[in-house]
């Protein structure tokens, strides 16, 4: 490739604003002082474009990146997935006198279930997720209403919680703990799968609740107050979030390395999404054996406790079963866009190849010096 570049030196001569041979001040200019830096005449290096540099770049991108993006598009199809909606909008929808009847003022769960059916077997572990669309958890005002401190444990925040957490800062004159509108609006449904094997008797699927958070959120960023001994002395002198039913030290009181601020349904919720219409990991339905697929095809049903109500702001609630790969989840966009540019590059090389060849009527010959 071609450059060229340009070596400045400085100009002799006096500079404005100095004294002149007579030893009289010369008048005060307002041009600029003859510097290379102030004259632009810096080194400059400019590539100069030719057919031999530009067509061999076309060329070599749209070879790696075309075989690229078609490993990334295979990898991905090849990923299982399988979504349903039981928001309960649709009057013939299982989950329609739910989705009616249902808000937060409501002191009873309603449940409901909805039948489907698998198609293909899904093999290695399963990660069951849930997803809510309309639902604007990047709004700075919900972002910033939490306190940090209080999620590590820090028993000062615990009785003080910060002021971005009003108007969920206080109940009935007690501290919130968690404190904040991402804390008061966790996802609570409760969702539960059935295999119905070709008898009709259903067989509960079982899901592992741990293991879905970050492991920077579980050890690092939240901690319960006090240690996990007795989560209900150190939450002694709080309350509970406004849209809870129950305290925080009863989310799992089965296990306490799952209870508090360390519950990791908690921990999941908390890290908010960036898109109105996202997927947060619920539950993983591990692989047992290597002879059995993890969730053979047939007839499934899911149980869901509905206590979570978003007709109220046009929402939709979704449960998906999905696969993953080296690459994560289910994702085209990464491979089709490898595909597109490579594919682009490599049309273009070819169309500017051609039209060199036809076009350059050039005497290679009189650019060598005799």
């Amino acid at each position: 490739m071609m450059a060229s570049s340009y070596n400045a030196k400085e100009e002799d001569g006096p500079h404005s604003g100095t004294p002149g041979l007579g030893g009289a001040a010369v008048t005060k200019s307002k041009k600029p002082d003859n510097t290379a830096f102030k004259q632009q005449r810096l080194v400059a290096w400019q590539p100069i474009l030719t057919a031999g540099t530009v067509l061999p770049a076309f060329f070599v991108i749209g070879i790696f990146f075309i075989p690229i993006g078609i490993a990334l598009f295979v990898t991905s199809n090849n990923i299982k997935e399988f979504e349903i909606d039981y928001t309960g909008v649709d009057a013939d929808s299982p989950c329609y006198s739910c989705a009616k009847d249902f808000s937060w003022n409501s002191t009873t769960s309603c449940t409901c279930s909805v039948d489907f059916k698998l198609e293909q077997p899904f093999e290695s572990n399963v990660f069951m997720y849930y997803g809510l669309s309309n639902f604007y958890q990047n709004h700075r005002r919900y972002v910033k209403s939490r306190d940090d401190s209080q999620l590590y444990g820090d028993l000062s925040a615990l009785t003080n919680p910060s002021k971005e957490c009003e108007p969920y800062r206080t109940s009935n004159g007690l501290p919130i703990a968690p404190c904040g509108a991402i804390a008061n609006s966790l996802f609570n449904d409760t969702l539960e799968l059935y295999y119905v094997d070709s008898n009709g008797t259903r067989k509960e699927i079982p899901l592992v609740k741990k293991g879905i958070a970050w492991w920077t959120d579980k050890h690092v960023k939240f901690r319960n107050p006090g240690g996990n001994d007795n989560l209900t002395v150190s939450f002694e002198g709080n309350s509970k979030p406004v849209n809870w039913r129950k305290a925080v030290y009863e989310l799992d009181p089965t296990d306490s390395e799952n209870n508090g601020f360390i519950n990791e349904d908690f921990i999941v919720w908390m890290r908010t999404a960036a898109l109105p219409t996202f997927r947060k990991l619920y539950r993983i339905i591990q692989k047992k054996s290597s002879n059995t697929a993890t969730l053979p095809s047939g007839n499934y049903v899911l149980e869901i406790t509905y206590n979570y109500p978003v007709l109220s702001f046009d929402g939709r609630k979704r449960m998906i079963l999905s696969t993953i790969s080296w690459m994560g989840g289910k994702n085209p966009f990464l491979g089709i866009a490898y595909l597109t540019v490579g594919s682009i590059c490599f049309f273009l090389g070819v169309v500017l190849l051609i039209i060199h060849h036809k076009y350059d009527t050039r005497n290679t010959s009189a650019d060598i010096p005799s």
